[in-house]
This record gives structure tokens, sequence and C-alpha cells, in this order.
């Protein structure tokens, strides 16, 4: 799959207990954890990871601001889908797209949205190499998600 052709990318979960309360409701922190997932699954599947930014580029994408918007609950072994894409790319700043949906019926679970950073490993900003910034293309019409 092409940038050009991508609006997103989908990656499946199952809960697990561990991620539960005492109910069998997932606890909040949690949505954050399979954004994550999404988000290394989505830059995966453009031919590249985090590992290799990292250890070949010294790019590391820090977050600076996360949101998440809970409509329904998710529970314990619930089949989930993450959608994830990128709403925004800048030389500096990427930002991502989630939804969480309930399989197999399509329930909308949560939305968010996370801001990084381009960053060295001395913590300094520093732009996105090229190579890089080719591939992590805002899809159009997708950007600023959160104003719907």
């Amino acid at each position: 799959m092409t940038t050009e052709t991508m609006s997103h990318h989908e990656t499946n979960l199952r809960v697990r207990y561990a991620e539960t309360d005492q109910l069998g409701v997932v606890y909040h922190s949690n949505y954050f954890v399979w954004f994550e997932v999404g988000r290394a699954e989505l830059i995966r599947s453009l031919g590249f990871s985090y590992k290799q930014m990292e250890t070949e580029d010294d790019c590391h994408i820090v977050v600076a601001e996360a949101h998440c918007r809970y409509h329904h609950p998710a529970r314990y072994d619930d089949a989930l889908r993450v959608r994830t894409r990128i709403a925004e790319s800048q030389k500096r700043v990427i930002k991502f797209f989630y939804e969480v949906f309930h399989e197999p019926e399509g329930r909308l679970l949560a939305t968010g949205e996370t801001t990084h950073v381009i960053c060295g490993r001395d913590g300094r900003s520093k732009s996105l190499p090229q190579k890089y910034r080719r591939l992590l293309v805002a899809s159009p019409g997708e950007s600023s998600e959160r104003k719907k």
C-alpha cells in the first residue's frame, strides 16, 4: 500500500484481563497503550520501524500531547480494532488520530489524538529526515479530526 492511497492502518487486539478493573471494564490509560500499538504498526506498514528511526537516524518521536474521548466501555476479552492515521505532518511535529472499535459489530468505543515532536537523543527538537517525511504524510482532509 502506498502512502498516497493509505488513509489509515488497522490493528486488531483483544482486551486482556490485566487491562481491566474489578468490574471487567478497561482501565482508561490502556487506550493510550493501544494508540501506541496502532501507531507503531502504521509506521511498520510504511516500511520502517521506531527502532530503525532511533538507531539509524537518532530520531525519537516524543509524545507532547495526548487526548482520548471515551464513548463506550471496552470489557475483558472484547475483540477490538484500532484504526490509526496521520492527521498532520510537519518537519518537527506529527499528529496521529485514533479510533477504537468493538468487533464484530464495529461500535465506536473511543477516539483520540497524539501530538509528537521529533527529537534527538539529547532531547532537543530536530527535523525529521526526508526519507521518513515523504512516507509520514497526512491523509487529505483528515487533519483537525478533534474539531468534528
